[in-house]
């Protein structure tokens, strides 16, 4: 499904509206909504990763009728328990949203085999066990050359929550496309061990700020709001300092610093694996999700666009064509396994 996803998304949508009222031949009685699930480790309120998933299973329930319930669940345990909860009650497809849900994920499809799980991010998968994986690294790529090309300093930073295969791929791409601009920036790394912590993440960040980075990009989640309050501060004491989004397009969270974001289109991407599940075609392989299918883009922040030299912005835009055209690979970190039987 690696690169078929937006066509195929196209011809389901144009089915479901053909289809759209129909009846049962039984009784006349309309067919039953399916019934989605949405399992994450932190709030919806995050402006980012977590909200988009929130959104995705909202445009579930508006497109397809579904009916659908979420629960924010922290540890493993957890996990377990939610998993035993929706399958037990006879869920059709649950979507565990981050990388942590994939052990939990193969544990339960294995006791409930009539369900599809689909983890975001996830390296794992089996029959009904189905990882998600967005190539955020195609956006990344995208904002390392913004990063590098709008530093004064010559030093930007990055800020992780925790270390794992899908952050690690966006900020090895992130270095690749800031080192394309300027092969001699300097770049800073740093993980909080934590996706929600805005306190630790904006001490990080104001550690990379007193060591010279003027533009900090981050991969967390409700933490993000520490990174941007951090560049905040640096420029209120009169410096030049921005901030990049991650996961969303979290332009308007703080838009008087945030220069642009890495963007993935989580709702949409529900919606087409959604479908795929409703015409049989979903399980037993991971689904890939990057620019040529429209999930994945750069989007830069229209309040600042006009501080953002021209040349650099065509230069962004080549490489953006590239990417899409499959002219130009960026970094990965590959981490899929094969299929558990």
């Amino acid at each position: 499904m690696r690169r078929q996803f937006r066509q195929s998304l196209s011809m389901c949508v144009l089915a479901l509206v053909a289809c759209g009222g129909a009846e049962s031949d039984s009784g006349g009685e309309a067919e039953a909504p399916f019934r989605a699930a949405l399992l994450t480790a932190g709030p919806v309120s995050d402006a980012g990763w977590y909200a988009g998933a929130y959104e995705g299973l909202m445009l579930l329930r508006d497109s397809l009728g579904a009916e659908v319930s979420r629960q924010q669940t922290r540890t493993p345990a957890e996990f377990d328990e939610a998993f035993l909860s929706y399958g037990s009650s006879g869920y059709d497809l649950i979507f565990a949203h981050g990388f942590e849900y994939q052990d939990a994920a193969i544990r339960a499809g294995e006791r409930f085999p009539a369900t599809t799980i689909v983890v975001s991010g996830g390296g794992r998968f089996a029959a009904n066990v189905v990882p998600l994986i967005f190539e955020l690294e195609e956006a990344s790529y995208l904002a390392g050359m913004l990063a590098a090309g709008m530093s004064e300093s010559g030093t930007i930073g990055m800020v992780g929550g925790v270390e794992i295969p899908p952050v690690e791929g966006t900020f090895r791409a992130f270095e690749a496309g800031a080192r394309a601009v300027d092969p001699d920036v300097d770049i800073l790394e740093s993980f909080t061990g934590t996706w929600d912590d805005v306190a630790a993440a904006k001490e990080a960040a104001g550690a990379q700020l007193a060591r010279g980075a003027d533009v900090i990009i981050h991969n967390v989640d409700a933490a993000s709001f520490g990174v941007f309050q951090a560049v905040r501060e640096a420029v209120a004491t009169g410096r030049t300092a921005w901030a990049l989004g991650m996961n969303r397009d979290q332009n308007d969270v703080a838009p008087d610093v945030i220069l642009g974001s890495a963007v993935i289109r989580i709702p949409e991407a529900f919606l087409e694996t959604a479908l795929a599940w409703q015409a049989g075609e979903l399980g037993g392989r991971p689904i890939y999700a990057g620019a040529s299918e429209g999930v994945i883009d750069f989007v830069l922040n229209p309040a600042l666009a006009s501080r953002v030299p021209a040349e650099l912005v065509a230069a962004i835009d080549t490489a953006r064509g590239r990417i899409r055209a499959g002219e130009l690979t960026v970094p990965r970190v590959e981490f899929v396994e094969p299929e558990v039987r």
